[in-house]
């Protein structure tokens, strides 16, 4: 193998390798941003919901409603099961988001949510959440993607109705690196 063919593939190795650790600081990234710069806490641990959840002033309740968003380039389904549901402050509740993939190979996503009003999102606590997480769904499957919360007692008292939404999206990395993985004759090379 000639010297400069070998160093073509260092550098591609090389840009390979610089891709995917761009793609995987992505996420560390954005939480540092949305807690550290603009104060939105994304995630709280179980001693942090039970906190919530003691301090829970009598019957207070607000709605909480469901949104979805798919981009373009991702051939999926993917709204709220529910799309509202009335929940007391400081108790802890779960919500799902269907999620189908129409294509006919496997695809990964990513959803980004978002709170609004913007006021209500450092009140809304996720405690568990299928943000951030890519979400590799086969060709034709279907799955429920869970998000529990609590909305935290300290809501300014007039916000009575909060919306969480999603944005999905089509990763296209981490969808190639399935592509190239799986054998060429079930899964095409093509995009959508």
């Amino acid at each position: 193998m000639s010297a400069g063919r070998k160093f073509g593939i260092a550098k591609l190795l090389g840009v390979s390798l610089a891709a995917f650790a761009f793609t995987f600081s992505l996420v560390p990234l954005y939480r540092i941003a949305c807690e550290k710069v603009f104060g939105i806490r994304l995630e709280n641990s179980a001693a942090d919901a039970s906190a919530i959840a003691s301090a829970t002033p009598a019957e207070r309740w607000v709605t909480v409603e469901f949104d979805s968003t798919v981009n373009s380039k991702l051939p999926w389904a993917f709204e709220p099961n529910a799309t509202r549901m009335r929940v007391k402050v400081g108790e802890q509740y779960e919500a799902t988001y269907a999620a189908r993939n129409r294509a006919d190979r496997p695809i990964v996503g990513s959803a980004t949510p978002s709170v609004a009003p913007a006021r209500a999102s450092g009140y809304f606590n996720k405690t568990e959440c299928f943000c951030f997480t890519a979400q590799t769904l086969m060709a034709g499957e279907e799955r429920d993607l869970p998000v529990r919360f609590i909305i935290d007692p300290a809501l300014p008292p007039d916000v009575h109705t909060i919306t969480l939404s999603y944005t999905i999206f089509k990763n296209d990395v981490l969808t190639e690196r399935l592509a190239a993985a799986a054998p060429s004759s079930t899964v095409p090379h093509s995009a959508p």
